[in-house]
C-alpha cells in the first residue's frame, strides 16, 4: 500500500487530481480495489455504453480512499456486460494507494427545490469535492421531503453522487445524509452551520459547514437561531446557483486556487 494525494502543507498550493486518475478510460467503486468486482450496472456502462476494448485504463476505487489502476481483461469487451464475469473483467495493472482525505470537512446544505434541480446541485457539488451534502428542511421550504417520499428522494441523489464522483475522478464519495433541520445539523456535523444570507461576511475555512435557504429565504426565526452569515456576491441567486457557489467558494479556499482575504 502506498500513499499519495494527501493534503499539501502549502495551503495555497493547487491540488490536482492524480495522472493516472485523468488517464483512465472510466472509475468505477467496488469494495477491494486490489480484487475487483464489478457492480452490474457499472459493468453495462463499462461494455455496452463506453464499449471499452481489451487493455483499457479503468481506475477502481473503494470510495473512501483507496485506489488503483486496472485494465480490461482480454476478451471481456467480446463478451459484453451480459455473458462477463463481474469478478474477471478487470485485471489490475499497479499497486492500490491510498489519498488522504481532503481536510477541513466541506459541508452544503440545501433546500430542494422543485424539479430535477436537487438532482442537479448534487451532481456539482460532488464534481466540486464537497465532503456531506445535506438536503434541508426549513420554515419556507416549498418542497417537502418526508417519509417514502423523501426516502427515495435520497435514494436518488445518493445514485447521483456516486456516479458524479466517478465522473470526476474522487476517490473518497460523498456523505449525503438524510433530510434535516438546520438545528439537526450540528448533531450530525459536528459543526454548527452557518447561514449563506445577503450581506454577510467572506466565506471562509472557519466556516466550512454552509446552509443555503429555499427561494424564499431563511425566516427570522432561523437567522436570529444561528446569527453570523456568509454572503455569496453582489446579486441575488437562485436557490440551486447559490449551493452550487457555495460549495465552489469553500473548495476553491481549501486547495488553494482562491486565498482567503487578509
Amino acid at each position: 500500500m502506498t500513499d499519495a494525494g494527501g493534503p499539501s502543507d502549502d495551503p495555497g498550493a493547487p491540488r490536482a487530481p492524480d495522472p493516472v486518475l485523468v488517464a483512465a478510460a472510466a472509475m468505477v467503486f467496488v469494495d477491494e480495489p486490489s480484487a475487483p468486482v464489478v457492480d452490474p450496472e457499472d459493468l453495462r456502462h463499462l461494455l455496452d455504453v463506453l464499449r471499452l476494448r481489451d487493455g483499457e485504463l479503468v481506475a477502481v476505487s473503494d470510495g473512501a480512499g483507496r485506489w488503483g489502476p486496472c485494465r480490461v481483461a482480454a476478451g471481456a469487451a467480446a463478451r459484453g456486460a451480459r455473458r462477463a464475469d463481474p469478478a474477471g473483467v478487470l485485471v489490475a495493472d499497479g499497486p492500490v494507494v491510498r489519498t488522504g482525505r481532503p481536510t477541513p470537512t466541506l459541508t452544503v446544505a440545501f433546500a430542494p427545490t422543485k424539479g430535477d434541480r436537487p438532482e442537479w446541485v448534487t451532481q456539482k457539488l460532488t464534481e466540486l469535492g464537497v465532503d456531506r451534502i445535506v438536503p434541508l428542511r426549513t420554515s419556507r421550504s416549498v418542497v417537502r421531503w418526508d417519509g417514502d417520499r423523501g426516502a427515495k428522494a435520497v435514494g436518488r441523489l445518493r445514485r447521483v453522487a456516486r456516479e458524479a464522483a466517478a465522473q470526476s475522478r474522487r476517490t473518497w464519495l460523498p456523505e449525503v445524509t438524510d433530510v434535516c433541520r438546520l438545528e439537526e445539523m450540528e448533531a450530525r456535523t459536528g459543526v454548527r452551520p452557518t447561514l449563506a444570507d445577503a450581506g454577510g461576511a467572506a466565506p471562509g475555512l472557519d466556516r466550512p459547514v454552509l446552509a443555503v435557504g429555499p427561494e424564499g429565504g431563511w425566516d427570522d426565526t432561523e437567522r436570529a437561531a444561528f446569527g453570523a452569515t456568509v454572503g455569496l456576491g453582489a446579486t441575488v441567486l437562485r436557490a440551486e446557483t447559490a449551493a452550487v457557489v457555495a460549495g465552489t467558494l469553500l473548495c476553491a479556499l481549501r486547495s488553494g486556487v482562491i486565498l482567503p482575504l487578509a
